[in-house]
């Protein structure tokens, strides 16, 4: 008809739009799902892998300040005695020192190393003057001297880090054992500090002249595939929401096209 004009909409691409409208493509649905999916067990995998590897600890006394204050909460890796080395903050349970409580203290010697204080202020082991960089600052070694001692073989001998008013091997000098511990009293070397969070403890350098020192749990592994875990499943949930707004947009911005007048 000569005057009669009409109006058509642009041809929408059918089942796609329809896709689109319901919240993305179908590829884009079903790779939303494989990252939540893969987020999940990235996720929880995580933190069963730190549950059967870490214990947490808080610990009760000032011993180890500044490394660690009364009332901290650590992760400790569980081992056997006989994985530690010199440097390690360990867990660990001995009556005779304490009944029935965990005592968190450093590993200074282990069996057949000789071990006395002080020489120029340092502790010295083996004949070798240890720096400790995480005593306080200005601290000494040891308020007081004591004779050398030679470690047992399969037992430790540990101080805290704040030794003014640490209860450890040189409390118990005396004993049969000369205040070392069985390595067999051992569980756990402590790796960090996470509640208020400090992170993992650094390194005691000063030891490696004596010998490799122990090498860091799977911790940092761990906080990976859990942060990576919560990202896929973050990222593969909010697909469908943020593709179904996108689509809405375009279709609220679309124009009718006009056609020609017939």
């Amino acid at each position: 008809m000569g005057g009669e004009s009409m109006t058509r909409t642009a041809p929408q691409g059918g089942g796609t739009g329809m896709a689109q409208a319901g919240g993305g493509s179908r590829l884009g649905q079903r790779l939303s799902g494989l990252a939540v999916a893969l987020g999940l067990v990235l996720f929880l995998g995580g933190f069963a892998w730190g549950a059967l590897v870490y214990r947490p600890y808080t610990v009760p006394t000032s011993s180890m300040t500044p490394t660690i204050d009364a009332g901290d909460r650590v992760l400790a890796q569980r081992v056997d005695g006989d994985e530690v080395r010199r440097g390690d903050v360990v867990v660990f349970e001995d009556k005779t020192w304490v009944s029935n409580a965990k005592v968190v203290k450093r590993v200074v010697a282990v069996g057949g190393d000789t071990v006395s204080c002080c020489t120029n202020g340092k502790l010295t082991v083996n004949g070798k003057q240890i720096d400790e960089p995480y005593l306080p600052e200005g601290s000494l070694a040891e308020i007081k001297n004591f004779a050398r001692v030679t470690v047992p073989e399969g037992r430790l001998f540990l101080l805290g880090d704040e030794r003014q008013g640490s209860l450890d091997s040189t409390a118990h000098l005396t004993d049969t054992a000369q205040g070392t511990v069985s390595r067999d009293a051992v569980s756990a070397r402590v790796e960090a500090v996470v509640w208020p969070w400090k992170g993992t403890l650094k390194r005691p350098t000063g030891f490696e002249t004596l010998g490799a020192l122990s090498e860091p749990g799977p911790l940092r592994t761990i906080e990976l595939l859990i942060v990576a875990g919560a990202v896929l499943v973050l990222g593969g949930g909010a697909y469908g929401p943020v593709a179904g707004r996108v689509s809405r947009s375009r279709a609220r911005t679309a124009r009718p096209e006009t056609a020609g007048v017939r």
